[in-house]
């Protein structure tokens, strides 16, 4: 950049990993273009990024090298305050009390950089962009969620006739650009069961869309194509993904940091290494979701039958759950010990990176649905809560890389729904069909963030219109 004006960037996402992740994995592609970035997350959040951080400042960058730098803002609660149990409180003092801190933060920055180009936020935090323009900075929202979310949560919101009453779980909702949907299906903050503080957080970023410039997307042309082009009156979203690890689209990390919380021994990987190629089904739902002991004796009970080797993440149950949960039935491991593996964590990427893997069995978030995608692995659907429904019903009836795996009327899982899914997947003639298909989008992933892409295309863009500009 010798000879232009430095252009700093800074992001502010929610602490959360699979808020973090995402964020994280744009700045790194902002500064390889050129940029510098500051990733702001709340101070509750340093002390797992501490080794992220060191990682960055021991780096010996020359004068001006663009770089990563981490900052934090109280949220005005304690690191002993219990942010899950608590979470309308956690949601009111973040906007109330971090909202003053983050102000401060910006006009430090400000000082510091002489000025900030651009504000990238999370759009669960949508008091962000009011602050940024307080601030005569302009702002942009990072959507980590699928487009076909960001499409539904608009039109819900702005034109809420498309949508009939949401109390009949089986009524339909047709939307353009999008196959039938029952309401059951639509990403669960704005349906009745909902925290009421979740469906006003989506209301007010919907609300606060007049204050931002642009909306870039967690997604790519070529994935969800339909639903981009049927915006229509809506703010146009911005394609610039898949942001995956550069890796798993064959790319070399530009920082050499992981973002990995934990590093556990590659036991996992060496588990894998001595299996046959396409052989196990990679079991994991997500780092939030507790299985119920329901899902865990059926999914177990279904693997001993069908004799496939397996490697399974299970979260353990919260300490000090009354409920019984997280035991397996009597005998299981045993049984499974030469073919199974279960482990309470493991380096996912790698994992689906792996020949041995065979299938993905997921709650289908978007991190997770995007990983399968830029790694070619068919999936085993089974989405939870959120916006997992709607990744869901991407894979398994638009893309046709995977099969869903559905509860019974009384939300219960059966052994036999698991089995069917199970032998489906490993059919030889569907599996082929699937993993032809999943190869398809999984170079289509690469070509879009590959140099002249269609999302490297979209951020050189966004780029240009924020370095052409002063503020």
């Amino acid at each position: 950049m010798d000879g232009e004006e430095e252009v700093h960037v800074l992001l502010v996402t929610l602490p959360k990993q699979g808020h973090i992740n995402p964020m994280l994995r744009l700045a790194k592609r902002l500064v390889s273009k050129g940029l510098h970035a500051v990733l702001a997350t709340t101070e509750n959040e340093r002390h797992r990024l501490l080794h992220f951080k060191a990682s960055v400042t021991q780096q010996t960058n020359p004068p001006k090298t663009p770089t990563i730098s981490l900052e934090f803002f109280s949220d005005g609660l304690s690191d002993e305050f219990d942010r899950e149990k608590y979470l309308e409180s956690s949601i009111e003092s973040l906007q109330t009390i971090g909202s003053k801190n983050l102000s401060n933060l910006i006009t430090k920055l400000k000082t510091k950089c002489n000025k900030i180009s651009c504000i990238i936020t999370n759009p669960f935090m949508p008091w962000v962009p009011g602050l940024a323009e307080e601030h005569g900075i302009p702002c942009a929202v990072l959507w980590i969620q699928a487009s076909a979310v960001y499409f539904i949560y608009s039109n819900y919101f702005k034109h809420p006739y498309l949508f009939p009453s949401l109390d009949n779980p089986n009524d339909a909702v047709e939307l353009p650009g999008m196959p039938m949907l029952l309401v059951k299906e639509l990403p669960s903050f704005i349906l009745p069961s909902s925290h009421i503080c979740l469906t006003k957080l989506v209301s007010d970023f919907v609300q606060m869309l007049d204050k931002v410039k642009w909306i870039l997307g967690n997604s790519f042309n070529e994935l969800e194509k339909e639903i981009v082009g049927s915006m229509g009156s809506l703010q146009q979203i911005i394609p610039i993904g898949p942001l995956v690890p550069p890796f798993l689209l064959g790319e070399k990390e530009i920082i050499a940091a992981s973002m990995d919380l934990c590093r556990p021994e590659d036991y996992c990987i060496e588990w894998l290494d001595k299996k046959p190629p396409s052989s196990v089904i990679y079991i994991s739902f997500g780092s939030l979701i507790v299985m119920t002991q329901n899902q865990i004796d059926s999914i177990a009970t279904a693997l001993r039958k069908s004799c496939r080797q397996f490697l399974w993440v299970v979260k353990p149950p919260e300490k000090g759950c009354s409920k019984r949960s997280g035991e397996f039935p009597p005998g299981f491991l045993e049984d499974t010990k030469e073919r199974g593996l279960v482990v309470k964590w493991c380096p996912q990427e790698k994992v689906l990176m792996h020949q041995a893997v065979a299938c993905f069995m997921t709650h289908c978030g978007w991190n997770s649905t995007l990983e399968t995608i830029a790694t070619g692995v068919p999936v085993i659907a089974y989405p939870h809560w959120t916006d997992q429904s709607i990744d869901a019903k991407l894979l398994v009836d638009i893309l046709k890389i995977g099969v869903g795996m559905k509860n019974e009327e009384d939300g219960t899982l059966s052994v036999d729904e698991v089995e069917k899914c199970i032998m489906e997947m490993t059919d030889k003639n569907t599996a082929t069909e699937m993993k032809k298909r999943a190869i398809f989008f999984k170079e289509a992933a690469k070509k879009a963030v590959a140099n002249g892409g269609s999302s490297d295309r979209n951020l050189d863009t966004f780029i240009n219109e924020i370095q052409g500009k002063s503020f």
